[in-house]
């Protein structure tokens, strides 16, 4: 079992309050989980409203595959004009690493 995750980055565009942020994120969010079958969430700069961290998670069998959704998934989110990637962190492991 291949495990890979992504850890984004992002500075809002013309976000001025917490509200107008869940607006931007959480179809982001949607869109990642929709179309690639991984968990998203939100995960840092919570108390910040132009800045966002999103996490993003999937597991399958085949190491290539995991790496394919990966990529995916990064370019989703680098190509919304309303965001702007800061970086993106990224893991893979296999099960059975020690």
């Amino acid at each position: 079992m291949w495990i890979g995750w992504l850890e984004f980055d992002i500075l809002l565009g013309d976000v001025h309050s917490l509200k107008a942020k869940r607006s931007v994120v959480r179809p982001v969010i949607s869109e990642l989980t929709r179309r690639f079958a991984v968990s998203a969430a939100e995960t840092g700069s919570h108390d910040l409203h132009r800045r966002a961290g999103i996490g993003v998670g999937v597991v399958a069998a085949d190491r290539a595959h995991v790496v394919d959704v990966l990529d995916s998934a990064e370019r989703l989110v680098a190509d919304r004009p309303e965001l702007e990637l800061l970086s993106v962190q990224r893991g893979l492991v296999k099960s059975t690493d020690d």
